[in-house]
């Protein structure tokens, strides 16, 4: 099975779905990752911030042993200047390459417009007719940026629930890498929030970890 993990910024792949992503890679699967955003010299970071960054992909693309990374290198923040028609473009040519199927990608209603605007233009591309080989689309939740959504009417709902508990301690371990985007509790990205979050929807779940997601298509 192709697995295809969407990622508007390094480090919403580990947040939204690491647990699951690490869950496929035991069970043999095949990953990619499809990162849209970068950070440069352009947009105010330092040579060192974007050295550090790079080094962080290489080892997130290790721990989960991606078999392709693309990436987009959009400025981020900046999603919101790239034609939504570029954008769906993009995203086709990386369903067209991988076929996978089941594709991971951001709530549609989270705070970030990057998370809003990468999850419109997937709409487009994952449509049956389009990508054949697609089964199912989860909608994953990102800490910081899903639970702060209270103007946007859709919130999450969750409705599936994928048992963890073997790799939550990998999960942590892979988001440590993104030493610069950690802090501590009650900081939304921490070690202590990631558990409770993994807590909560494992209860939820009837398990003793979990990651949650909104199913936004399944097909049998």
């Amino acid at each position: 099975m192709k697995i295809l993990v969407i990622a508007p910024h390094p480090d919403d792949e580990t947040l939204g779905c690491g647990g699951s992503l690490l869950r496929h890679k035991y069970e043999g699967d095949e990953l990619y990752w499809c990162i849209i955003t970068n950070i440069s010299k352009e947009l105010g970071w330092s040579e060192e911030s974007i050295k550090t960054r790079e080094k962080e992909i290489k080892a997130i693309e290790k721990k989960y042993s991606f078999s392709k990374v693309f990436n987009f290198k959009i400025p981020t923040t900046k999603v919101d200047t790239v034609p939504i028609s570029d954008l769906i473009q993009k995203i086709t040519d990386v369903c067209n390459e991988t076929k996978p199927d089941i594709v991971f990608l951001p709530f549609a209603g989270d705070v970030h417009t990057d998370h809003q605007l990468i999850s419109k233009a997937s709409q487009s591309t994952l449509k049956w007719f389009r990508q054949p080989s697609i089964k199912k689309v989860l909608m994953y939740e990102t800490l910081s940026e899903t639970e702060n959504n209270f103007i946007e009417t859709n919130s999450f709902k969750p409705n599936v629930f994928v048992d963890i508990s073997k790799y939550l301690d990998e999960k942590i371990e892979a988001m440590k890498i993104y030493e610069s985007e950690m802090g501590d509790f009650p900081f939304p990205r921490s070690e202590k929030n990631l558990k409770a979050l993994a807590t909560l929807r494992g209860s939820q779940g009837g398990f003793a970890a979990a990651e949650a997601f909104e199913l936004a298509f399944e097909r049998k």
